[in-house]
């Protein structure tokens, strides 16, 4: 693979000032992987533990978040009727089997003797207020809806049956309804209790009942004691901390006040490895990153300006020297896991000469500023950007670089049009099908789509929509595919590799390939 250009001093001594202030002054290759000899410093916690997070969605209400902060924790909280299983098989969940009578109407067979957490009854009564939930006047105003939109009604067969009646047949539906905005909610609590009070007091039918929530600082989980897996959860407690800063996660993790931390930094790899009672997992995951281009501002509004800067960046180098080979390219939004990768599409090759051509082209003047975002407590991508910046200027923009909170990156700024002309975005894929992530980021009018859209796209996502036929979705997705890597409605970086740290105490701890946890079977020593 091809090395980083290190074709200037000034690049050389960025890139060893980024590995420097991550690692604490070691490089990445570290000092070798030999584990000290030193004691675990967690000697009293008991049946619990202690995983330390980088934030929380500041909502738990599972129709108005998309944020894979929400299923971090929330999915040990409720349960949909379909699962997907650490190991991505789909099997049912609450249901216990489900049918399809035929192409727009699927019945399933509900579980029984299941409570939430607050004791209410799961029947299908609570299938069917929950969908009307997320299908009504408060659903559309978040971001799940446009997911479920081929659901026309679900209607009650008898206390344990349900029918969903589709307005169109949906090849995914099944896969979507293992997920966020599906999950099922008890209709008596969210009525009597309010909108507001279940945005911070969560009910579900999962392994752990929330107990206790203090915003931007800890959430904490205890043992559902009536949970209809029996056997289940192992653990007694599961303690989430918010600790935006990977250095400061590093240090608690170090000191035994956290378990378990997730988002290690590349960095950080050796400094866990060399741990004489910690361990480095790494799962490979559906979750893209992009630089993202509003589209409605000049001079990113012209496609030859957005391949330009496609073409500018080194992106295979960025996986090299910056994430340490932690990740993998890809040439579209959307990872090798996704039905509709395209694995004919080769990403946008390093090419300055190209972008120089195509910014004159468009007539874009030496030294024209460009604003972009970034989450601020992001290490690994707050390296990436500026080497991004390198590369911008050396073919002749300037790219200012805004760190912001996380969670007003992405509720607040994209949204609103407010990120710049280019902004972080990372996305979870959790459908493995890019029907999730092409819809909603390249659908007209999308939560996070303030300004992208384009005719031939609208055609062929309405077509794959509207077809079951796997080998038709996938031609359909084939072209979609093509028609945008011209378009460049972003600059694909890479599908991420996500790095766990894990104290030797806890035991049949998997990290999961899109965020959701499963902790039920988690013991500790």
């Amino acid at each position: 693979m091809k090395k980083l250009k290190l074709r200037t001093v000034s690049l050389l001594m960025v890139l060893v000032m980024f590995l420097a202030a991550c690692s604490g002054g070691g490089s990445e290759q570290g000092q070798g992987n030999t584990k000290k000899n030193e004691s675990n410093p967690v000697t009293d916690r008991g049946n619990e533990i202690v995983i330390g997070v980088t934030a929380e969605p500041q909502n738990w209400d599972p129709i108005d978040t998309f944020l894979l902060d929400w299923s971090t924790v929330a999915n040990s909280v409720f349960e949909g009727l379909m699962e997907r299983t650490l190991d991505l098989e789909l099997k049912p969940g609450l249901a216990e089997s489900y049918e399809y009578l035929d192409d727009t109407t699927l019945e399933f067979k509900l579980r029984e003797g299941i409570e939430f957490h607050n004791g209410e009854p799961f029947n299908a009564e609570a299938v069917k207020f929950s969908f009307d939930r997320l299908l009504g006047e408060e659903g559309q105003k978040g971001p799940q809806y446009s997911n479920y939109t081929s659901i026309d009604s679900v209607e009650v067969i008898d206390d344990f049956t349900v029918q969903f009646k589709l307005n169109t047949p949906d090849p995914v539906l099944l896969t979507k309804l293992a997920g966020y905005g599906a999950v099922i909610v008890p209709p008596k609590y969210v009525q009597e209790e309010g909108d507001e009070n279940f945005n911070n007091n969560p009910v579900g039918t999962g392994p752990f009942k929330m107990t206790e929530y203090k915003r931007d600082q800890t959430i904490v989980l205890e043992k559902n004691e009536n949970y209809w897996q029996e056997g289940l959860p192992k653990l007694d407690k599961v303690t989430f901390k918010v600790v935006p800063e990977a250095s400061t996660r590093l240090a608690e993790l170090q000191t035994g006040k956290i378990d378990i931390m997730k988002r290690v930094e590349v960095a950080q790899a050796d400094s866990v490895k060399d741990s004489g009672f910690l361990e480095l997992k790494e799962v490979g995951t559906p979750t893209v990153y992009a630089l993202r281009f509003d589209t409605a501002k000049a001079p990113v509004d012209d496609v030859r300006v957005r391949q330009a800067i496609n073409y500018a960046i080194d992106k295979t180098a960025i996986l090299e020297e910056i994430m340490g080979g932690y990740g993998m390219p890809i040439s579209t939004f959307q990872s090798e896991l996704s039905f509709g990768n395209n694995p004919d599409l080769e990403p946008y090759p390093y090419d300055p000469e190209k972008a120089k051509q195509l910014l004159k082209e468009a007539g874009v003047a030496e030294g024209t500023a460009l604003d972009v975002y970034i989450p601020g407590d992001d290490g690994n991508f707050k390296e990436i950007a500026q080497a991004v910046a390198f590369y911008l200027e050396e073919a002749g923009l300037k790219m200012n670089i805004n760190s912001v909170d996380q969670t007003t990156l992405i509720s607040d700024l994209i949204p609103n049009a407010e990120a710049g002309h280019m902004y972080r975005m990372g996305w979870g894929g959790w459908t493995l099908d890019f029907d999730n992530t092409a819809y909603l980021m390249y659908h007209e009018g999308e939560q996070w789509n303030p300004s992208f859209k384009d005719e031939k796209v609208e055609e062929l996502l309405a077509a794959q929509r509207n077809t079951v036929d796997q080998d038709e979705r996938e031609a359909i997705f084939k072209e979609l595919t093509e028609v945008l890597y011209e378009l460049a409605p972003e600059v694909n970086l890479y599908q991420a590799v996500d790095l766990y740290a894990v104290n030797n105490r806890v035991k049949n701890f998997q990290p999961p390939h899109e965020d959701r946890l499963r902790l039920e079977e988690v013991t500790v020593e």
